[in-house]
């Protein structure tokens, strides 16, 4: 498995931003001020790019190299185009269906989500510039190399991108146990985004008050939640399901 390629220093990453390449995370030296860091900070944040400021110990632990305080990793996956995911999608004249991911945290998880949607013709992966679990070597690895066969897009906001959905036409579903709708009422012969939350606190307030419709899965035992990457799993068949019927 390829890993995500590190490149370390203030000034070759700065360049790596300008060049366009896919920055996966940085991490920068907790402290450190000077000009070149004042000028990747800029960058970092028009770029809206995960960013982590650690003890200059992490750094080192990352790589033995001269790393000036700023260390970087470049995705290996290209990501797509939101708008134009969902435009191509829409006029290819299948019936779509995406997978958006509020603020998911385990890179194991989405690697797991990424190989089940690829598995269920998912037509694109929608997650946030920020917050979200970083497509990193361990998750392109935990996706069984399917990263690389299905597009996945970032979005800088998630809310954003379910109106732009709900706008050409997509119904948009929230996986949640805070509602009575079962995920086997709803109609997935339609359009459909659904939208996967956290681990540990679901799908945000805000976005919930936005999707066209809520649904969980029926909890028989007597632990109150699934795992992220197996409830979306089971919510992904139950489309294929549908849509073979």
């Amino acid at each position: 498995m390829e890993k995500n390629l590190q490149i370390f220093g203030t000034r070759a990453i700065i360049e790596a931003i300008e060049a366009g390449k896919e920055i996966d995370k940085v991490y920068l030296q907790r402290g450190l001020t000077n000009n070149l860091t004042s000028e990747l900070n800029t960058l970092i944040k028009k770029n809206g790019i995960q960013t982590s400021y650690v003890p200059i110990e992490k750094l080192n632990k990352l790589t033995q190299q001269n790393h000036q305080g700023a260390i970087a990793n470049i995705s290996v996956v290209r990501f797509d185009d939101f708008e134009n995911l969902v435009n191509r999608t829409v006029e290819s004249g299948v019936t779509p269906l995406f997978i958006l991911l509020d603020q998911l945290s385990d890179v194991r998880n989405f690697g797991a989500i990424i190989r089940t949607a690829e598995c269920t013709g998912v037509h694109g992966i929608i997650i946030p510039k920020k917050g979200g679990a970083p497509l990193n070597a361990v998750a392109i690895k935990t996706s069984a190399g399917a990263a690389f066969n299905i597009p996945i897009a970032k979005v800088d906001h998630i809310k954003d991108a379910i109106y732009y959905l709900q706008g050409s036409g997509i119904h948009v579903v929230a996986a949640t146990e805070k509602t009575e709708n079962t995920v086997y009422n709803l109609d997935f012969k339609q359009p459909t985004a659904i939208v996967m939350g956290r681990e540990d606190s679901g799908v945000s307030p805000g976005v919930l008050k936005i999707v066209d419709e809520k649904a969980k899965l029926p909890l028989l035992g007597s632990i109150a939640s699934l795992n992220v990457s197996v409830a979306c799993g089971a919510f992904l068949y139950e489309v294929v399901r549908q849509r073979q019927s």
